[in-house]
């Protein structure tokens, strides 16, 4: 299938028009319904659809190989004359299911094709961690593909990209479908090509930067649609399988998109706009130096507020006339004295809200960002405005030039643009209200294909992070020596690094994995399932990589889980929670926290806080720990704080997005 044959089922350039979300009483009243009025429930095939997928199924059975190609011929003229019915969907999906039996050597569970029924009628689904999203999104993505869409399917990272494109790749081309990837690493010309064939897997970053892309190459028409459209005809007319001209859109539409991990996509790195930058002008390395100089001389309270919350720093009237004084007489960035405050509230948040090991590492001599939320390095993001430079100035290196907009949008106006948007997680519903909200997409359960083994054991909470680190080691000495894999998940790169010295001093052996050890995180959370490892991970890394119990491990009660942190979403708690005891498998998980915790630090009073380990540490025989009452109060109020301030900044940023592109969107700038 080519682009042209897409374009002919769905129009010259399929794309939904960009709208604006619903009115702010609209949307309140939408989330109130949803949350009141209505209560999810595990979904199930509807009987009709049911019964067509058991006929179809029986009827493959024993099909010689000639007989399935006409039957696959045949089921994909169905469905690209439009003829989706619920029995013709149900007999595609059965055949995808015979075909990936056949190439795969592995057959759909009924939850998997249940799911993939559910995101074909444009649902987000919530399947549990360990139920097989991978085949589910390939049963998905192959029917919606036997419809003639352009499909496509992003996942976490370029590791699972290539992974799962490559492991499909038999599946789809015995139905008769292309498939392709891209990643960080793909040149220009083979993403373009890329693009083109019928599914695609990407990470979301490479998909929303090369739409962008396209907008700045395809500049200077109000409806860039027209113009994509053109390019795309133009690219047609080329000589088959040519690499497109620089004037060519690179993507040949938006209609079918499945999310995985679609919780941790559309919600959790939805905070920030997407923003393809272009150098500015050279930097003034002296001036930004000299801003740095002043803010280490400036005091706390007296001439400045530190903004723990919000990561940021506002200068007091006393502060900003130091700060004026100082750079009196001085020319470039310093000038104006505004200029030069804006430099140095950025140097101050570099130097003490922002942490080397927690939120960036540095590689060679090169200062990378960590993504908070997977633990991972989040390679070429990089902060905005000065603050960038002032970390690097801070850690010796050289500070990076500053960057202008060239083209920016936000994930909560790029997917709505898709003609159908489904995903799956295994974390949805605490989030469903706002997904219904934001993207118009409801969300579903499904059911576990086996019963749930997991034991949840009592949560612990002690009054300081050493009380709580002598207890994570003794649980791993434990854990470990009763033959069982111990999986520990920790705050941040410094967190897992302190453990891991921890462990070495005990003689325990163990793999670390966090955001310096990424390139082949793959391997070692595979590893991780073998009697007695001990793994040392930084917030949910790995995710997306079944941890396989080895015979040994299963028949010892299988993974035990150590949180050592809770999350700022209940959410990815249960991420990490949900590496144990998958698809039937034995095991358990903890919690073992403590009051110094990021977490509590950031939405509690320091005084509170301090009086409350003063007063536990009191107690006769408590060892150190906080009443469990007081503790699930702390941490329960701390979270909901965190999830409500998340989405509040969430909302904003969508309205804000699409303020700036009703006024400036003509200059080409807001896509």
């Amino acid at each position: 299938m080519n682009a042209r044959s897409h374009r002919v089922d769905f129009g010259a350039y399929p794309q939904r028009p960009a709208a604006r979300t619903s009115p702010a009483l609209e949307a309140a009243w939408r989330t109130l319904r949803s949350r009141f009025f209505t209560r999810p429930a595990a979904a199930q095939l509807p009987s009709d659809v049911a019964a067509a997928f058991d006929t179809a199924r029986e009827r493959l059975v024993g099909i010689n190989s000639l007989e399935l190609a006409r039957h696959i011929d045949k089921v994909r003229a169905r469905l690209r004359r439009r003829r989706a019915s619920p029995a013709a969907t149900a007999e595609a999906l059965a055949l995808a299911g015979a075909v990936m039996q056949r190439t795969l050597g592995m057959s759909p569970y009924a939850t998997q094709v249940l799911a993939a029924w559910l995101m074909l009628s444009g649902r987000l689904v919530e399947m549990a961690t360990g139920e097989g999203k991978t085949l589910t999104a390939a049963l998905a993505a192959a029917v919606a593909s036997f419809g003639g869409a352009p499909v496509h399917v992003l996942t976490a990272n370029d590791y699972l990209v290539q992974r799962d494109r490559d492991t499909l790749a038999p599946f789809f081309s015995a139905l008769g479908l292309s498939s392709a990837c891209v990643t960080s690493v793909s040149k220009p010309s083979a993403r373009a090509l890329a693009w083109r064939h019928d599914i695609v897997y990407s990470t979301a970053r490479e998909l929303v930067f090369d739409y962008l892309r396209d907008h700045l190459s395809l500049r200077g028409e109000r409806d860039s649609r027209v113009l994509r459209a053109q390019a795309l005809a133009e690219q047609d007319r080329a000589a088959p399988g040519a690499a497109p001209g620089a004037a060519a859109a690179a993507l040949p539409g938006l209609y079918f998109c499945l999310v995985d991990e679609a919780d941790s996509i559309l919600l959790d790195e939805a905070v920030m706009p997407l923003i393809l930058a272009a150098p500015s002008h050279t930097l003034d390395v002296s001036g930004y130096r000299r801003a740095y100089q002043i803010a280490s001389s400036l005091q706390r309270q007296r001439d400045y507020t530190l903004l723990l919350e919000r990561r940021a720093v506002t200068l007091s009237a006393a502060g900003r006339e130091r700060v004026g004084a100082a750079v009196k007489g001085a020319s470039g960035v310093l000038v104006p004295a505004r200029r030069a405050c804006e430099l140095v509230e950025a140097a101050l948040a570099g130097r003490l809200l922002f942490r080397r090991d927690r939120e960036y590492v540095i590689v060679g001599a090169k200062l990378q960002l960590i993504d908070e939320l997977t633990g991972r390095i989040a390679d070429g993001r990089q902060w905005q405005g000065a603050l960038q430079a002032m970390v690097e100035i801070k850690e010796g290196l050289k500070p990076s030039a500053p960057t202008v907009t060239a083209a920016q949008i936000t994930y909560q106006r790029f997917f709505p643009r898709y003609l159908r948007l489904c995903g799956m997680s295994g974390t949805l519903l605490e989030a469903r209200h706002e997904l219904r909200v934001a993207y118009n997409a409801a969300v579903k359960q499904v059911p576990l294909a086996r019963p749930n083994r997991r034991l949840i054991q009592r949560e612990v909470c002690f009054v300081d992070a050493g009380h709580k680190w002598d207890a994570v080691l003794a649980s791993v000495r434990e854990h470990a020596a009763a033959g069982r894999p111990v999986l520990v998940g920790t705050d941040s790169v410094g967190d897992s690094a302190h453990l891991s010295a921890l462990l070495h001093a005990a003689s325990i052996a163990h793999q670390l994995l966090n955001a310096v050890q990424d390139a082949d995180e793959a391997q070692r959370i595979s590893r991780a399932g073998q009697a007695g490892m001990v793994t040392v991970a930084t917030n949910i890394a790995g995710r997306g990589t079944d941890i396989k119990l080895d015979p040994a491990a299963a028949a010892n009660g299988g993974l035990h889980v150590i949180a050592t942190m809770r999350n700022r979403s209940r959410r990815i708690d249960r991420q990490l929670i949900g590496r144990a005891a998958r698809q039937g498998d034995p095991g358990s998980a903890q919690n073992l926290l403590a009051l110094d915790d990021g977490l509590l630090v950031r939405q509690w009073p320091p005084v509170l806080l301090r009086a409350v380990a003063t007063l536990c540490a009191s107690r006769a025989g408590a060892a150190g720990r906080v009443p469990v009452w007081c503790a699930r109060i702390l941490f329960g109020v701390a979270q909901r704080l965190a999830e409500w301030r998340d989405q509040g900044q969430r909302r904003d940023l969508r309205h804000a997005d699409e303020d700036a592109a009703e006024r400036y969107g003509y200059t080409g700038g807001i896509e």
